[in-house]
C-alpha cells in the first residue's frame, strides 16, 4: 500500500498479512488501512474476498492492484496485471484441433475460463469435461484418472497455480500416465517442469531470454533476505507479476508528480468508516494514471484498457522435450496464434528420438504389405515387403528414427464402433497409444481425422468399379458393316434407288436426253431407262462409273450431287473401317456407375466396414443413393469381409458381381493372375493416403515434410511402378487396356468373300436364267418362222395341181 508524509514529499510503502482473516472480519483491516491515508492498494484476492474488495474501491475510488486471477468486472479501480488466457486457450485448441478433452481447474481461477470453452464447445460441437482440483487427494485424483482413462479421454487442460500444477504433475509422473495423454498448462512457468519430459504444452508470459529479465531473477536471487525472514527460491509468476505491479504503481505516481496533480487527502474522503463514506475525488486520477503506464516489465509489454485488463500482451506457447522448454508459436491479440516451430533434417537433437524405437502400425495387404516367401526365416522389419513397408523405410530414413513394423491385432483400417463408440484397428492403435505411426493404405477421412493426424497424402484414387473381363467379341460375318450404324445403311439403299428414280424421271422429261443414233431413221432413243439408271447410280456410288452419262443439265446435277454423297459416304466408311477391323473389342455389360444403378441383373457390393463403404452411406447424390438402397437390401448380403474374398467373388460370379474398391487395388489386381478382372469407368470420388499419427504428436509435422520431399523427388511414384507394374503378371503397363490392336483375320472379312461368292454364284445363275429365257424365246421364234415357212410354201404350189381346160 502507498501513501505520502506531506511534510517530506516521500512515499512509503507498508503491508500487512490479511491472509487469515476470516471473511466477516475482512473490512476491518482493509479500512484501517484506508484510514492511514493510503492511495492505492496492491494485493491478491480469493473468490471469498474479491467481491467485498471490489465494493469497496467503487465506492471510495481507491485503486487496487493486484497480480490474482482476472476476473470480468466493470469496475475500473481495479487494475488487473495478470493477462487473460481465455482467447489464447482456444486458438491453441483450435490450432491442435482437439474435439474432446478434459479441463482441470481451481475454483478461483478457472471459472470464467471454463464458462467461455463451455460456450465455445456448443458452438464447435466439442466434447469437454470439466473437473475441479481444489479438494482432490492423491486418491481422489488417482480416480479421477482411471474414469478418464476407461473414457479414453487423452487431451487434458490443468489451470491452477504453481504449487497446485506442481502436485499434480509430480503425481501424473509417479503414476507415468503421461505416455499417451497430451497437457496443456494456462499460467505456466515451464521451467518448473523439465522432468515430464512429452506432451506438455503451455503459455509463458515472462521471456527468459531477455537480459532485463535474467538480471532481475539473479538480483532476486542474490536478495539478502534474512532481516525479511525469507527463504531464498526462484522468482515466480505471482512474484514476477506483482514485481511489475509495484512498477506500475511508481510510474503512474512519477507521471502524476510530473504534471503537479494534487492527489492529496482531505477530510475523511476515501475512509471507509466514515458515515456515510465518502468517494476519493482524486481517486479518478490515480486511476487515470495507472491505466496510462506503459513500459517493458518482467511479464512482457504492460499496458491496460479502460476496464483495467491487460491488453497488447504477447505470450509465448511453449513445449517440452527431454532438453527443456522450446518455444513454438506465440500468441497476440492481432495476429492470434503464430506458429514458429522449425524442424531440422532429423528430430535427433530436438526431441531426442535416437533413443526411442517407433512402433509403426500396418496391416497385411498386397502390394502394401506382405509376408516373404522365406518370412519364418527372418526376424523384424525384414519379414515383410511391399509399398508400404519401402515407405516406412524411406520416411524413417529422412526424419531421423528407429521403428518397428507391428500389424494390426484385428486386421482392421479403423472405424468408431456406434454403440461403444471405440475405435478399431489402425485408428484405434494411434488413439489409444499402442502405435506411434501408421503407414499403410489408410483413406484421409472427416472422422478419422478428428481424432489423429494425417499426412499430406503420399498416393491419389478413388472409388472404381472392378468386373470380371469380358470375353473378346468374335467378329461377325458382316462385321464389315460395323463401321456404320444400321439406320445409315438403310438410307443409303434408300437414297440409292431414290437418286435412280429422280434421274429416271428427269431423264423421261429433259428433251435432251432423247436422241436419235441413226440419222435416216427419226426414231428417238432415251439411254436412262429404269435399269440403265439404277445401273448408273450403283457405279457412281462404287466409284467406277459406267459407259452412259446424262446429257441434260438436270441429269447431271443428279448425278453431281450423287458423286458428292458417295464422296462423303466411302471416305467416312473407310476410315472407321480401318479401326474397326484391326481393334479387338472386348464388349462390357457396365460402363459406370449410372449403368450399375439403373440394372439389377449384376450385383454389386463394397467391403464391409470401410471408407467406401461409408462414402456410400453418407452420399447425397441421387445415383450413389440408389446405389446404396440397392446393396443395404440385397439378399444375399453383397458386403465382402476382405478384399480377397471380394475379388473371388467377381472371379466366380460369370459377370454377374461388380466389387466397388480403391482405384490403386483394382488396378493391382489387374496385374496379377489370372489376368481375368478389369476397372470399368473413372473414379467415382477423388482422395487419398495419407500416413497418420496420434493428435499432436511430434512426428506430425517431420514426417508430412518428409512425405512431400519423397514426392517432389519422384521415389513414391517409382514405387507404385515397381509394386504396381514392374512386377506384374499380365503385361505391361498398357496391356489392360480393353482394345487392342491386331493383324486382320479372315474372320474379320469373311463377308465380303461370301459376297463375292454369292454374287458369282447369282452371275451365274442369272446367265443360265438368260440363257434359258434366251433359248425358250428362240425356240418360240423358230417355230413361228417354220409355221409361217410351211404354210406360205404350201400356198406357192396349191395352184399348179388344178387341171387345165
Amino acid at each position: 500500500m502507498f501513501s505520502q508524509k506531506r511534510e517530506l514529499n516521500k512515499w512509503f510503502a507498508f503491508g500487512r498479512n490479511v491472509r487469515q482473516v476470516l471473511t466477516f472480519h475482512f473490512p476491518l483491516p482493509v479500512c484501517s488501512q484506508f484510514s492511514k491515508g493510503v492511495y492505492a492498494i496492491i494485493g491478491l484476492y480469493d473468490r471469498k474476498t474479491m467481491n467485498m474488495l471490489m465494493s469497496f474501491c467503487g465506492a471510495l475510488h481507491v485503486c487496487f492492484v493486484t497480480p490474482s486471477f482476472p476476473i470480468d468486472t466493470n469496475n475500473q479501480f481495479v487494475i488487473q496485471l495478470r493477462p487473460e488466457l481465455q482467447d489464447a486457450l482456444i486458438s491453441l485448441i483450435e490450432h491442435y484441433k482437439w474435439t474432446k478433452f478434459v479441463y482441470m481447474y481451481s475454483s478461483d481461477s478457472g471459472l470464467t475460463v471454463l464458462q467461455r470453452i463451455l460456450d465455445m464447445a456448443a458452438e464447435k460441437t466439442w466434447q469437454v469435461t470439466s473437473v475441479n482440483v481444489d479438494s482432490l487427494t492423491s486418491v481422489a485424483f488417482l480416480k479421477v484418472f482411471q474414469d478418464l482413462d476407461s473414457k479414453k479421454e487423452y487431451q487434458i487442460i490443468l489451470d491452477g497455480e504453481l504449487e497446485r500444477l506442481n502436485s499434480i504433475l509430480n503425481l501424473v509422473i509417479m503414476l507415468r500416465l503421461t505416455a499417451s495423454r497430451q497437457y496443456g498448462f494456462l499460467d505456466l512457468n515451464l521451467t518448473e517442469f523439465r522432468k515430464v519430459g512429452a506432451n506438455v504444452t503451455g503459455f509463458q508470459l515472462m521471456n527468459y531470454s531477455d537480459p532485463t529479465v535474467s538480471r532481475t531473477i539473479q538480483e532476486w536471487l542474490d536478495f539478502d533476505s534474512k532481516d525479511l525472514k525469507i527463504p531464498k527460491r526462484r522468482l515466480k509468476y505471482t512474484g514476477a507479476l506483482t514485481y511489475d505491479g509495484v512498477s506500475v504503481m511508481a510510474t503512474a505516481f512519477q507521471n502524476l508528480r510530473k504534471q503537479r496533480i494534487d492527489i492529496s487527502r482531505r477530510g475523511n474522503a476515501g475512509e471507509c468508516l466514515a458515515n456515510p463514506p465518502a468517494p476519493w475525488g482524486q481517486g479518478i486520477d490515480i486511476q487515470r494514471a495507472l491505466q496510462q503506464v506503459r513500459f517493458e516489465g518482467l511479464t512482457g509489454h504492460i499496458q491496460f484498457n479502460e476496464k483495467g485488463h491487460r491488453t497488447n500482451f504477447t505470450v509465448s506457447v511453449m513445449e517440452l522435450g527431454p532438453s527443456g522448454p522450446k518455444k513454438v508459436g506465440y500468441w497476440n491479440e492481432n495476429e492470434k496464434y503464430v506458429s514458429t516451430a522449425t524442424y531440422s533434417h532429423t528430430l535427433n537433437e530436438t526431441f531426442g528420438l535416437q533413443n526411442r524405437t517407433y512402433i509403426v502400425t500396418t496391416i497385411l495387404e498386397s502390394p502394401y504389405v506382405m509376408l516373404k516367401k522365406n518370412h519364418e526365416k527372418l526376424v523384424g522389419n525384414d519379414k515383410y515387403e511391399g509399398y508400404c513397408v519401402e515407405l516406412a523405410a524411406e520416411i524413417a530414413k529422412h526424419v531421423g528414427y528407429s521403428y518397428r513394423l507391428e500389424i494390426v491385432g484385428d486386421g482392421k483400417y479403423g472405424a468408431r464402433d456406434s454403440e461403444t463408440k471405440m475405435w478399431n484397428g489402425m485408428v484405434g492403435e494411434l488413439v489409444y497409444g499402442k502405435a506411434d505411426v501408421a503407414v499403410a493404405p489408410l483413406t484421409i477421412t472427416l472422422v478419422r481425422e478428428e481424432v489423429i493426424d494425417f499426412s499430406k497424402p503420399f498416393m491419389s484414387l478413388g472409388i472404381s468399379i472392378m468386373i470380371k473381363k469380358p470375353t473378346k467379341s468374335k467378329p461377325g460375318v458382316f462385321s464389315f458393316l460395323d463401321p456404320l450404324a444400321y439406320e445409315i445403311w438403310m438410307c443409303i439403299v434408300f437414297a440409292y434407288i431414290g437418286v435412280s428414280v429422280v434421274l429416271f424421271l428427269v431423264s423421261r422429261f429433259s428433251p435432251y436426253e432423247w436422241h436419235s443414233d441413226d440419222q435416216q431413221q427419226p426414231e428417238h432413243t432415251n439411254e436412262f431407262g429404269i435399269f440403265n439408271s439404277l445401273w448408273f447410280s450403283l457405279g457412281a456410288f462404287m466409284q467406277q462409273g459406267c459407259d452412259i452419262s446424262p446429257r441434260s443439265l438436270s441429269g447431271r446435277i443428279v448425278g453431281g450431287v450423287w458423286w458428292f454423297f458417295t464422296l462423303i459416304i466411302i471416305s467416312s466408311y473407310t476410315a472407321n473401317l480401318a479401326a474397326f477391323l484391326t481393334v479387338e473389342r472386348m464388349v462390357s455389360p457396365i460402363e459406370s456407375a449410372e449403368d450399375l444403378a439403373k440394372q439389377t441383373e449384376i450385383a454389386y457390393g463394397t467391403l464391409d466396414g470401410g471408407s467406401t463403404k461409408e462414402f456410400f452411406r453418407r452420399s447425397k447424390i441421387a445415383v450413389f443413393e440408389k446405389m446404396w438402397s440397392y446393396m443395404k437390401s440385397a439378399d444375399p448380403s453383397v458386403f465382402v469381409k476382405t478384399t480377397d474374398e471380394g475379388v473371388v467373388r467377381v472371379r466366380k460370379s460369370k459377370g454377374k458381381y461388380a466389387y466397388l474398391l480403391e482405384s490403386t487395388m483394382n488396378e493391382y489386381i489387374e496385374q496379377r493372375k489370372p489376368c481375368d478382372t478389369m476397372k470399368v469407368g473413372g473414379n467415382l470420388d477423388s482422395k487419398g493416403y495419407g500416413v497418420a499419427t496420434p493428435k499432436g504428436s511430434a512426428l506430425r509435422i517431420p514426417v508430412n515434410l518428409a512425405v512431400l520431399k519423397l514426392n517432389e523427388q519422384a521415389v513414391l511414384d517409382k514405387l507404385k511402378n515397381k509394386w504396381w507394374y514392374d512386377k506384374g503378371e499380365c503385361g505391361s503397363k498398357d496391356s489392360g487396356r480393353k482394345d487392342k490392336t491386331s493383324a486382320l483375320s479372315l474372320s474379320n472379312v469373311a463377308g465380303v468373300f461370301y459376297i463375292l461368292i454369292g454374287g458369282l454364284g447369282l452371275a451365274m445363275l442369272v446367265a443360265l436364267v438368260e440363257f434359258c429365257y434366251k433359248s425358250r424365246i428362240e425356240s418360240r421364234r423358230m417355230k413361228v418362222l417354220q409355221q409361217t415357212y410351211t404354210q406360205t410354201h404350201s400356198y406357192t404350189q396349191f395352184p399348179s395341181g388344178y387341171p387345165s381346160g
